[in-house]
């Protein structure tokens, strides 16, 4: 999958932008807050219908303005993705797939594939489990339809379980009816919920195989990684463990168990990285993460995903720079950077360049 052309009007300090990628390197550099980001943050929405940041969506409109819009053309193989979003500052968004509005984000998935690795992304080790779950579920979503509505179903689900949790204590002379919907939510819930636990376990199984030789290139053969996959609660023992702490989740007002709650963790040999794990342990293993993004995509869908290198070489020493720019392949690659002092001319061969300033970019 490669992006063709993009375009933004009103997208956060962009009032109008056209820009056209080669199929290779494209390098966008310039000093920092110029807007860099935002358009790899644009071309990260045409594939998963949000942003990477953790932003409300009427921000991304520019100031003073009431709407945004994103176009994107995307090319695989001789055929063609267009990729339409309408940004309203009064809330909603309008999605169109080759000019045909889709009704669900869900519809946008798997249409056009991105990997982002970003200076946040160098921390997921050391960040919550909510973060390492949202990784798992990036993943997925891009190459599991199925995986999507479960995903979809479960949220949906849990989000009504809480809300009726939330009544129980005020509600006293329809307790017994609310307790009969309850035990309804947590059969769905459980019916939804093992699927995505089996799944996940599966994803992490598929990973490792590839994962392992990854990380044992990257450190030279000094280190063996392993992912684990840790759920809150198995597919056998969910709806059990669901009844057990009804009364606790009664007090909290809050599901106590299930794949809401799950976590990933990265072993060396026996040693949990993120507990005995140096800082440069901790992002190697997140760089060998990202390249294996890159391969799962490319083994599910047949296709190479856009890799989106969001300011991230500035924060790897030399030899894992060069690591990733070699893991790269020919795997269409954005890269946003302060200076091209950060390359050596070998690394980026015939990259296309473009220079950003105050939001207007020039190639060079």
């Amino acid at each position: 999958m490669r992006i063709n052309t993009l375009e933004l009007k009103n997208y956060r300090n962009y009032e109008s932008l056209s820009i056209s990628f080669d199929p290779g390197v494209n390098i966008i550099y310039g000093e920092n807050a110029q807007g860099k980001t935002n358009i790899l943050e644009s071309i990260y929405m045409c594939g998963l219908g949000k942003s990477h940041r953790r932003s409300k969506e009427n921000e991304i409109i520019r100031l003073g303005c009431k709407e945004a819009h994103i176009k994107g053309e995307f090319s695989e193989d001789g055929f063609s993705e267009r990729i339409d979003i309408h940004l309203k500052k009064s809330g909603g968004k309008g999605i169109a797939v080759n000019r045909i509005p889709i009704k669900r984000i869900s519809e946008l998935y798997g249409k056009v594939s991105v990997v982002i690795f970003s200076p946040e992304d160098l921390e997921l080790i050391k960040r919550g489990p909510s973060h390492r779950r949202n990784f798992i579920n990036q993943e997925l979503c891009q190459i599991d339809p199925i995986y999507v509505e479960d995903l979809i179903n479960y949220s949906k689900i849990l989000k009504q379980r809480h809300e009726l949790l939330k009544k129980l204590d005020s509600a006293a002379e329809k307790k017994e009816e609310l307790l009969e919907t309850l035990d309804i939510w947590d059969l769905q819930l459980v019916q939804f919920g093992a699927k995505i636990i089996g799944r996940r376990r599966k994803f992490i199984e598929e990973i490792n195989e590839c994962i392992f030789d990854i990380h044992y290139d990257l450190t030279e053969g000094k280190e063996k990684l392993k992912l684990v996959y840790d759920p809150s609660v198995t597919e056998e023992e969910f709806y059990e463990e669901l009844l057990r702490n009804r009364e606790r989740d009664k007090i909290y007002k809050n599901t106590s168990v299930g794949p809401h709650r799950d976590d990933l963790l990265f072993y060396e040999q026996e040693k949990d990285l993120k507990i005995f794990g140096s800082q440069g342990q901790q992002r190697t293993c997140v760089l060998s993460l990202k390249l294996a993004e890159i391969r799962m995509i490319e083994e599910a869908k047949r296709e190479k995903p856009i890799l989106l290198l969001d300011d991230v070489l500035s924060e790897l020493d030399r030899n894992r720079q060069e690591k990733l720019l070699k893991g790269m392949g020919d795997t269409q690659t954005i890269i946003t950077c302060t200076g091209m002092d950060e390359f050596i001319e070998n690394e980026i061969g015939t990259a296309k360049k473009f220079y950003i300033k105050e939001a207007t970019v020039t190639e060079r």
